[in-house]
């Protein structure tokens, strides 16, 4: 199974969100006796936010938009659910981390730090501040950090090819099920949006 430094050269930094979804994916695949990736779509999840905690998803349990087992739900929760295919078996994970308490210096440090300061010791301060919670994250018992639900969950469909049209405006290829009518002309939906 990846560690955290794999995710890190997957992600590109590493930040509090992205530790919080390494935990979240690691307790889905230890809930689900699963060891290593989805190599197909025999799991899915369902994200419930587009933060960088859903980097840590796709790498972790290799589940992806591409392959049709990722699926967003823009809720802006700190919510993944998992499922696998086929027989309904899932896990739903909600985030519910409490950071470490913040000094009245790292609150100061961070306001200026949200108004633009990026001064050295301001710096300092809010990467110091947001290695602490990562390792307060990383460390963490799950019980401490996650909400786990086992429960059935109807699979979602596999995902599905469509036959590509053309837009009759732009001339670009549209899935079919995304094609619109416009004026009587088979288009895309920028085109369909255009005023």
């Amino acid at each position: 199974m990846k560690e955290y430094k794999d995710i890190i050269d997957f992600h590109g930094h590493s930040c509090p969100g992205l530790a919080l979804g390494y935990r979240a994916a690691r307790a889905a695949l230890k809930e689900m006796a699963m060891e290593d990736i989805s190599e197909d779509e025999e799991l899915v999840a369902i994200v419930e936010n587009d933060s960088c905690a859903v980097d840590a998803i796709q790498a972790i349990t290799g589940c992806t938009f591409g392959k049709g087992n990722l699926i967003f739900k823009d809720y802006g929760k700190q919510v993944y659910t998992f499922i696998k295919r086929p027989s309904g078996d899932a896990v739903r994970i909600a985030i519910d981390f409490t950071p470490p308490e913040e000094t009245e210096d790292e609150k100061r440090m961070w306001q200026r730090y949200s108004h633009g300061d990026r001064s050295d010791d301001v710096l300092k301060v809010v990467h110091d501040r947001k290695a602490r919670k990562i390792m307060t994250i990383l460390k963490a018992k799950d019980s401490e950090l996650l909400k786990i639900t086992k429960m059935m969950l109807p699979p979602p469909e596999e995902a599905r090819i469509y036959q590509s049209i053309k837009c009759e405006i732009c001339g670009e290829k549209t899935a079919e099920p995304k094609a619109r009518v416009k004026e009587g002309k088979i288009v895309c939906i920028p085109c369909f949006e255009k005023k």
